[in-house]
Parts: structure tokens; sequence; C-alpha cells
């Protein structure tokens, strides 16, 4: 059995799939695997604020193996898994810790193994950051998306401060979860803009 949880939260069941445009999937990935972790906590609330024909899966990298490119040949199963969530998706949410002015081992070793996949480049991709005096790994995220050929979405892209007593705790919740729903929005926007724009292509 492949060990990569994820997690489909969403509304991509409810209402008349006739009358609404192709359900847009966004895979979101933390860069943290702590337990009480506020980054994790934050994705878990923006996939609950899913509406319908949207469709949030969280999948963790934690399972995934230190990157080897001699493995790239024959890639490991939860390598291989992981790869698959992330093509089948129309766009990624990560958000990611800070350590030593960095991001974290565990969303570098993630990106790593993605750097070769032909279905990363020109992925919209939001970032989320959950402190504002992580300013370093933001930009450092930034940095590592944009050599991978990310299309950011800056609309999408933002820093929530939930507070550090517990995350989401009240009465900030209503505050973070206004500042979620306008990064789904932004994202789910993005996804449609480039969805119109290949089908303009075709045309």
């Amino acid at each position: 059995m492949i060990d990569l949880p994820t997690r489909a939260t969403g509304g991509g069941a409810r209402g008349e799939a006739a009358a609404m445009p192709p359900i847009v999937r966004i895979v979101a990935i933390s860069g943290s695997l702590r337990r009480a972790s506020i980054n994790t906590a934050l994705l878990e609330e923006i996939a609950a604020l899913a509406p319908a024909g949207v469709v949030v899966e969280m999948v963790s990298p934690g399972a995934l193996p230190l990157f080897n490119p001699d493995l790239e040949s024959d890639l490991p199963p939860t390598v291989r898994t992981f790869r698959e969530r992330i093509a089948a998706a129309d766009a990624l949410l990560i958000a990611s810790p800070e350590y030593a002015h960095g991001v974290s081992g565990v969303i570098k070793n993630a990106l790593d193994w993605l750097v070769s996949s032909e279905h990363f480049a020109g992925k919209p991709v939001a970032v989320l950051n959950a402190a504002a005096r992580a300013h370093h790994a933001d930009a450092a995220l930034r940095e590592i998306l944009s050599t991978m050929s990310a299309r950011i979405v800056d609309d999408a892209s933002v820093t929530v401060c939930p507070p550090i007593t517990g995350p989401l705790a009240a009465p900030s919740r209503a505050r973070v979860r206004e500042d979620l729903t306008a990064v789904l929005s932004a994202l789910t926007t993005a996804v449609h803009q480039m969805q119109g724009s290949k089908t303009a292509r075709i045309v």
C-alpha cells in the first residue's frame, strides 16, 4: 500500500454539473509535518471552504524518499503517485514554514521530485505564508517555483496570520476565513482564465 496521504474536500458533488464550468481540482501541499502545524491547518481550512465546482485535495509529501536523480529512471511508487496527483491538478496551493531563513526540507524535497516532471511547468500555483516574519522562506519558495516555470498567481499568494495560541481560534477565525476565501477565489479565477485561453486557441 502506498503511504501518500490525501484528503479531498470541496463542493464538486454539489449543484447541477450541467450548469457549471469544469470542476477545478487543486492540490494543497503543506511543508510541515508537525501534527499541530499552522500551515497544514490553514490548508485544511481552505479545503473546507471550497465551493461547488472546486475540489481541494490535501497531499502530504512526508512519505517521499529523499530526492535522488538516480531513481528518476525507475521512480519509487510514492514518487510516482505524487507526480500523478500533481499532473491531475489544475492548480497547486503551497504553505510552508521558514527554517533558518529558508524553506523547509520537506517542501524542497517534494519540489525536487517535480523538477523533471513535464506536467509541472506552467501550472498555476498559490503560495500561502502563515507568518509575516517568514519573508525569507516566502521569497525563496517563489524563486524556486519561478525557476521551475510555475505560474505563480500573485492575487492568490498572500500572508495570512492566524493566532499562535491555536490554529484559527476565535475571534480572528472570521478574518482568516475571509482571507482564505479570497485566496481560493483568485486561484480558481486564474485556472478558469487559463482554461478559457486554451479553449480559444483550440477553436
